[in-house]
């Protein structure tokens, strides 16, 4: 640098327009200094949120729900910062656009395709002026999406009469419709259904988009068409728990689910019981299916009404409740079945520590697993000649072991009485 460049302005002015121009960039690199520091202490907060859900103690674990909100957020702040810097330096720009490209995968070959085709102003060749020819293509996709757009289906149903006799007048009979004197179609209310329960959008909001579509449908009407169609849906879910309950074998469980408690301004506990069928893993015939029911509590009662009826095998996680079913059924009409995973879930929280039993229940469960492994895909008489032959020798000395274990550590001895009918067969699948 010249020494001439280091000299001061030769005037007042000039030096405040240059100082200007430093305090200015001084403050905006102080500006990006913070929001950079802000960003770090979000990722840094985000991963003490995401080492607590992965290894804290579970009444310390955090629901899943904001935390992806939270990551949402940060991901949102990088590409703002990815935007902007795209503007101030191009070359960046292009190799993020190359890091882009190479990984976000294909789109899926069933979505319609639009064929935009982009010429150039002049096909003429720009030195001797003659007609240029193709030679080649660029050729990208993008995701695009065509807004939902609300329409009215307008029926119209001609009249018809004989000229000659005036007398007979013919017309198509009216289409049956969901709900009669009502303005949803099919589509319409399966829409509402859809949003509701599987998208997670609740009526009043559903009411305020189709208010900006300039359609005036109270929250009221919507639960009307929702109450309506679950109606006429409730025969599909007879049929298909009736279905689900003709298997040979189901897994059944429950959770809690908030309720509404209109009148005391909070939320009560109710319960979804399930019950499931999924031979898929193990090349059953039958097609997987699974039905829900509602109840208010997770006492017994609520086991008995689920199982109505049901003959077979009753897999469950070992909830109490379930024995209940069992017990009060003829004896050999339910056989319960509790769940491998569940069993082994418990010695593996033990086995964290300095406890040699749970390590050595983990071996024996790992020992049946592998037998599993090898075993599934085939046909069910050919895993149970391999569970039989394979399996029942390390189950059956797997009990005594326990009850030998129990002894060791409690004093006490005996598990239930396996001819009980409540008492629970172990289950032969992984």
């Amino acid at each position: 640098m010249s020494a001439a460049a280091n000299q001061p302005p030769p005037d007042i002015d000039a030096l405040q327009a240059q100082r200007a121009v430093a305090l200015a960039e001084r403050d905006a690199a102080i500006i990006e200094r913070d929001a950079v520091l802000r960003q770090n202490d979000r990722l840094a907060h985000l991963l003490r949120q995401l080492q607590r859900m992965q290894f804290g103690r579970k009444s310390e674990k955090l629901d899943p729900d904001p935390f992806a909100l939270a990551l949402e957020d940060i991901e949102q702040a990088v590409a703002a910062s990815e935007a902007a810097d795209d503007k101030r330096n191009k070359e960046a720009t292009v190799a993020r656009a190359e890091k882009r490209r190479a990984n976000r995968g294909g789109l899926p070959a069933h979505l319609p395709r639009v064929h935009v085709t982009i010429e150039p102003e002049d096909r003429t060749c720009p030195c001797c002026r003659s007609p240029m020819h193709a030679i080649g293509a660029d050729v990208s996709e993008r995701l695009d999406v065509v807004p939902a757009q609300f329409r009215v289906l307008v029926t119209r149903r001609p009249k018809y009469a004989c000229p000659a006799c005036e007398e007979a007048v013919v017309q198509a009979p009216a289409l049956e419709r969901l709900i009669k004197g009502a303005l949803p179609t099919e589509a319409m209310a399966a829409s509402v259904l859809v949003s509701k329960y599987a998208w997670r959008l609740p009526l009043y909001r559903q009411a305020q988009m189709l208010a900006a579509q300039g359609l005036d449908i109270k929250r009221s009407t919507l639960a009307f068409w929702v109450g309506y169609a679950a109606a006429e849906l409730r025969p599909v879910y007879g049929r298909l728990r009736e279905l689900i309950l003709t298997s040979a074998k189901i897994a059944v469980d429950e959770t809690k689910a908030p309720v509404l408690d209109p009148g005391r301004g909070r939320v009560k506990g109710g319960y979804f019981w399930a019950v499931a069928r999924d031979d898929r893993p193990w090349s059953g015939s039958d097609p997987p299916a699974i039905a829900y029911a509602y109840a208010p509590g997770r006492g017994a009662i609520h086991g008995l009404k689920l199982l109505d009826d049901y003959r077979g095998v009753v897999q469950g996680d070992g909830y109490a409740a379930y024995k209940t079913p069992a017990a009060k059924t003829p004896a050999g009409r339910i056989t319960l079945a509790f769940c491998w995973s569940h069993l082994r879930r418990r010695f593996f929280d033990h086995a964290k520590g300095e406890a040699p039993i749970a390590r050595q229940a983990l071996e024996r469960i790992a020992a049946l697993y592998a037998i599993e492994k090898t075993i599934r895909g085939i046909g069910a008489e050919e895993r149970r000649r391999a569970r039989q032959a394979k399996r029942k020798p390390l189950v059956m000395a797997f009990r005594p072991w326990l009850e030998h274990q129990l002894a060791r550590v409690s004093g006490k001895s005996g598990l239930a009485d396996p001819a009980s009918p409540a008492s629970p067969r172990i289950c032969a699948m992984a």
